[in-house]
C-alpha cells in the first residue's frame, strides 16, 4: 500500500467535518495510518492545516507518572519531558507556538487562537474540571477526533467525571515536582487516581450510546478508522449514564471506588464550597 500523504490525510479530516477555525482535542495513533510519508510530523501539520491557525489543537502530552519513576529526573519538565502518549504528541508539543501546561503528570500541548486560554492556568485548577483544557474547549463548542483509537483513548470522560464531582477521584491531591522554564522548581498538583477501573469510562460503556444516537462521524484514512464527535454530546451522556447507572452497574452516587492513596498523596488545595484554590496553595506562586 502507498503512503498516506498530508493531502490524504487533510481531504479525509475536511471529508469528516472538521473545518477552519474549529477546535479539537486528537487522540491517535500513527501506526493505525499504516505508513505515512513524514511520519507524526506529517499528521501534526495535516490537522494544522486542517482547522487553520484560526482554530484550536489540543492534544494530551501526559508523561503518567513516569516522569517521577525509577531512573528518571524526578521532576516534570514542560520543555524537556517526554510524553507517553505516542509520537504524534511527542511531536506537537515540541512544535514552535505550541503551548503545553504545568500539571505534573497529565499536562496539554495547544496550539492555536485559543492555545493560551486553554494552557495557562491548568496548574492553578482541576485536572480535568470545567477549567481545565478540555473543560474549557467543551464550552467553547469544541470536538474530539480519534485516530486511529478507541473510546478507552477519549481522555474527555475524565473532564466529565470532574466537572460532575465523582468521589473516585482526588481533587488536586497528588504533589509532584515542576521545574519551570525560569529553572525553579516548585510542588505542582495533579488528581488522585482512582483505586480500580471505572465501569463506564475505563470499560467503554457509553461508544454504543453515540453510536445508535448518530453522534459521531467516521471515515477511514489510510488504515486508520478516524472518529469525530462534539464534546458537549459525548457530555450529556456520560451524565446521563452516571446519574442512572448502565449495563448492570449502579449510578456513580452508589459507586464505592475512591482515590487511590500512594506516597504522593496529600490533603487537597482545592477549596470546593468557593470552588478555587486555598489561601495557602503552593500553585499561587507561580
Amino acid at each position: 500500500m502507498s503512503a498516506v500523504s498530508r493531502g490524504d490525510i487533510v481531504a479525509g479530516l475536511r471529508d469528516l467535518g472538521l473545518a477552519a477555525g474549529a477546535g479539537v482535542v486528537v487522540h491517535s495513533s500513527l501506526k493505525s495510518f499504516g505508513r505515512v510519508a513524514g511520519g507524526a510530523q506529517t499528521v501534526v501539520e495535516a490537522l494544522m492545516e486542517t482547522i487553520t491557525p484560526t482554530g484550536t489543537l489540543v492534544l494530551p502530552s501526559f508523561n503518567h507518572g513516569v516522569a517521577f519513576g525509577a531512573g528518571a529526573p524526578g521532576y516534570y519538565d514542560p520543555t524537556t519531558t517526554p510524553t507517553t502518549n505516542g509520537a504524534i504528541p511527542d511531536v506537537f508539543w515540541r512544535m514552535p507556538e505550541v503551548r503545553r501546561s504545568l500539571n505534573p503528570t497529565h499536562p496539554f500541548a495547544a496550539w492555536g487562537r485559543r492555545a493560551d486560554r486553554y494552557t495557562q492556568a491548568h496548574h492553578k485548577t482541576i485536572t480535568m474540571g470545567p477549567e481545565s483544557p478540555l473543560g474549557l474547549l467543551c464550552a467553547d463548542g469544541g470536538y474530539g477526533l480519534l485516530l486511529g483509537v478507541g473510546y478507552r483513548a477519549n481522555t474527555f470522560h475524565h473532564a466529565v467525571e470532574m466537572s460532575r464531582g465523582v468521589l473516585c477521584l482526588g481533587v488536586r491531591t497528588e504533589a509532584y515536582p515542576v521545574r519551570l522554564p525560569d529553572g525553579r522548581t516548585v510542588e505542582g498538583r495533579t488528581w488522585g487516581w482512582r483505586e480500580r477501573a471505572c465501569p463506564f469510562t475505563d470499560g467503554e460503556r457509553y461508544e454504543d450510546v453515540i453510536r445508535a444516537r448518530g453522534l459521531e462521524r467516521v471515515e477511514m484514512i489510510g488504515q486508520s478508522r478516524v472518529t469525530l464527535f462534539k464534546l458537549q454530546d459525548c457530555f450529556d451522556i456520560l451524565a446521563e449514564i452516571f446519574d442512572a447507572g448502565k449495563d448492570g452497574f449502579p449510578p456513580c452516587s452508589s459507586c464505592a471506588i475512591r482515590p487511590r492513596q500512594v506516597e504522593r498523596t496529600v490533603a487537597s488545595d482545592w477549596d470546593a464550597a468557593r470552588h478555587r484554590l486555598t489561601a495557602d496553595s503552593p500553585a499561587h506562586d507561580y
